[in-house]
């Protein structure tokens, strides 16, 4: 990797969290004279296009720049006191665990807004658009960059309200419902972990989630420690999310466009998950062995559950959506990835990270995919889609059937593709909890987890059988195959999957060492 000097790969984290904002204050300027082009939409969008382009190149940069020797090691940090009376101060850095996601972020953003530049949202003013999606990246992006209790929730509420306004304002039908729903169960999530924090940081006397994991849950009691979980595990199980607290997603993800899909299931839903790691398990370990068991129980539910509900959806004449059955499957798949945070082992733990990345990359193609065929056929309705002779997509598109049938297949988790390495490891951490955790309990779970697998390549076979296969009736016209802009945009997602299934190093070589310092409560 190249040698980047320490204050530029501080520059670069720190203009990866500001810098959206600033493009975002930017779009919403009258554009220059010069760069309006064929329309001021298209000046607007392009600005998009750039922006996230050159987050995009930023978190590339700071990824070659870091040092995959020590991924365990803070890097790029940045430590300024913000509000002394409070000892709340401006902490950045990333670690093995983080880089991943922030680059995630960086792609998935980018692949969104070159994609709307060809095909912009339906709706109201694109400057608003371009301006809510720029304010959305960088409040995830500081989400993942942070290093304080305080700013943490503050990034992680940042999030909320672009999120609202891309569902009320560009979704489909059932928007406004489906944007309050969102904001009301996020919303109530978040003052439920806005309280455990507080507790966390007073009682420990620092917000600072470096040396709250150095101290490893030294200087909290027990009681404090349980109390912390319980609160603060509510609101990110909310974002996560974990079943019962999930019935937000189906709506949110059936109204929102298609770029707000891939960006709620791609990025946000990371931010709960990742909380659990960064935060819960190093700051309060005791409390979170309280909890591992019931965590591990919903997670496994969830698997089932979302699997179940996928089937029922992809049956014969029931009227599922597609989107809410991609959405119903990211309940069944953020559930391996709670089994491996509850089992608080490195195995279980590194598949939960993975597993987060490989959701990203394939849920992310998933909805880009359902969106490009539904601008096709004007319905996401799977009866409608698959008609009588089945809509037959390898005859009438057949590299848009390709596409879907990969992502399915790397969706139930093939092995060679992105989706298997996370749930394996996910089930072998279960096999094998930590020490303190009823081993006979965590094997149910893995058997019941191993069970939802199975479920999960149930129905993402029949919904390739009935969207793809079939003989197209002959008097209907070919649907528009894979187009360019749909080519740029979703290539890169198939490449990553590809890669990180066959190397797998690539990714466990940065979380393991960050993993396996956090866990030993940072002494290593």
């Amino acid at each position: 990797m190249i040698h980047i000097n320490e204050s530029v790969m501080q520059f670069l984290l720190a203009f990866l969290v500001v810098g959206p904002l600033l493009g975002a204050a930017a779009a919403l300027l009258p554009a220059p004279p010069g760069l309006k082009g064929k329309s001021p939409e298209q000046a607007v969008l392009r600005h998009g296009v750039t922006v996230t382009g050159v987050i995009l190149a930023a978190a590339i940069v700071l990824a070659l720049g870091f040092d995959h020797h020590h991924p365990s090691r803070m890097q790029a940090t940045t430590d300024i006191s913000w509000i002394p009376a409070l000892d709340v101060r401006i902490h950045l850095g990333t670690d093995g665990i983080s880089l991943p996601l922030l680059v995630l972020t960086a792609l998935l953003t980018f692949l969104s807004a070159l994609y709307s530049y060809f095909k912009p949202p339906a709706g109201p003013s694109p400057k608003a658009f371009v301006a809510l999606l720029l304010v959305l990246e960088s409040g995830t992006l500081a989400t993942f960059a942070v290093l304080d209790l305080i700013l943490f929730f503050l990034a992680f509420e940042t999030v909320l309200i672009p999120m609202y306004f891309l569902i009320a304002r560009w979704g489909g039908e059932g928007r406004a419902e489906a944007a309050w729903k969102f904001i009301l169960y996020t919303l109530l999530g978040s003052v439920v972990m806005l309280l455990g924090l507080l507790l966390t940081g007073i009682k420990a006397g620092t917000f600072d989630m470096v040396a709250l994991a150095t101290d490893n849950g030294r200087s909290l009691s027990v009681s404090v420690q349980v109390i912390a979980v319980l609160v603060i595990g509510i609101g990110l199980a909310v974002k996560t999310p974990m079943w019962p607290l999930h019935s937000w997603l189906p709506d949110a993800h059936t109204a929102a466009p298609t770029v707000g899909s891939v960006l709620l299931a791609g990025v946000l839903l990371k931010m709960g998950t990742y909380g659990f790691v960064r935060i819960l398990l190093p700051a309060a370990p005791d409390g979170f062995r309280t909890f591992a068991p019931y965590l591990a129980a919903f997670a496994v539910v969830g698997i089932v559950y979302g699997s179940l509900a996928c089937l029922a959806l992809a049956r014969k004449g029931a009227k599922g959506d597609l989107k809410r059955l991609i959405a119903y499957s990211s309940v069944g798949h953020m559930g391996f990835v709670l089994l491996g945070i509850s089992t608080m082992t490195p195995t279980g733990v590194n598949g939960a990270l993975f597993a987060n990345v490989a959701h990203g990359l394939i849920t992310g193609l998933l909805f880009f995919l359902v969106g490009g065929l539904k601008e096709r056929t004007g319905s996401t309705d799977l009866d409608a889609l698959a008609q009588e002779t089945g809509a037959a997509l390898y005859g009438r598109a057949p590299r848009l059937g390709g596409l879907l049938a990969f992502a399915a297949v790397a969706s139930l988790g093939l092995p060679g593709l992105a989706g298997f390495w996370g749930e394996m490891l996910a089930l072998f951490g279960a096999f094998d909890p930590a020490d303190g955790l009823s081993r006979p309990a965590f094997l149910t779970f893995m058997s019941i987890g191993a069970f939802g697998t199975l479920l999960t390549a149930a129905y993402l076979l029949i919904v390739v059988r009935r969207v793809c296969m079939g003989a197209a009736p002959k008097d209907t016209t070919a649907y528009a195959d894979v187009r360019s802009y749909e080519f740029a945009a979703w290539t890169p997602l198939v490449v990553l999957t590809v890669v990180a299934g066959l190397w797998p190093k690539a990714l466990l070589g940065l979380t393991d060492p960050a993993v396996q310092q956090l866990l030993a409560g940072g002494t290593r």
